[in-house]
């Protein structure tokens, strides 16, 4: 699949076939992931291939209720969790060199832009699970105690997003989108 068309065409999946996703597949989407970029290249992401049918129930317990990806965490035959080691990109020797002040994050207080580094990694990997025919929809609201304790994470880890991977039962919906003209500003 081309580029463009992976990007245009990539819907977030809610309903999964039970058909298990083979390895290769597996590997491929998480190559993507790792491929991404990252501040300074220091690669901070890291990603929990869950297949465990209870351990994806945890996951999807840990949404909020009414939450549709939950029905997605249970119907997929994998989710992936993606994690970050806080106060690594952004930092050099330890001190801070990006600006501004919203690279805070109230519960490390260390610069947060390892959240970027791992949205970029998300998107390499819901792009390249398209790209295989696969399904993924971004899973950013949860409570993270319950998830941490779910999948054991480490300390000094921390967990920034999740989602189900396998083969769709139904198609997504196509989101409307504004004009570039209106996102897009010449000079000033």
């Amino acid at each position: 699949m081309e580029l463009f068309e992976a990007i245009k065409t990539r819907r977030s999946i809610r309903h999964y076939k039970t058909d298990l996703v083979p390895e290769e597949l597996v590997q491929k989407v998480l190559e993507a992931a790792r491929w991404a970029p990252s501040w300074s290249n220091r690669q901070r992401s890291r990603y929990l291939v869950i297949r465990d049918k209870g351990k994806r129930k945890k996951l999807a317990d840990s949404l909020r209720p009414g939450n549709s990806a939950a029905v997605a965490l249970t119907e997929a035959p994998v989710a992936i969790v993606v994690c970050a080691e806080p106060g690594k990109a952004g930092y050099t020797a330890g001190d801070k060199v990006t600006g501004g002040s919203d690279w805070k994050t109230s519960t490390t207080n260390k610069g947060n832009l390892y959240l970027f580094d791992a949205g970029l990694a998300m998107q390499n990997l819901v792009l390249a699970a398209h790209a295989l025919g696969l399904g993924t929809v971004f899973v950013g609201a949860f409570q993270v105690n319950n998830v941490a304790e779910a999948i054991d994470l480490p300390e000094g880890m921390e967990m920034i997003a999740m989602t189900p991977l396998g083969y769709p039962s139904e198609g997504g919906r196509t989101p409307s989108r504004k004009e570039l003209s209106e996102l897009v500003f010449n000079e000033q």
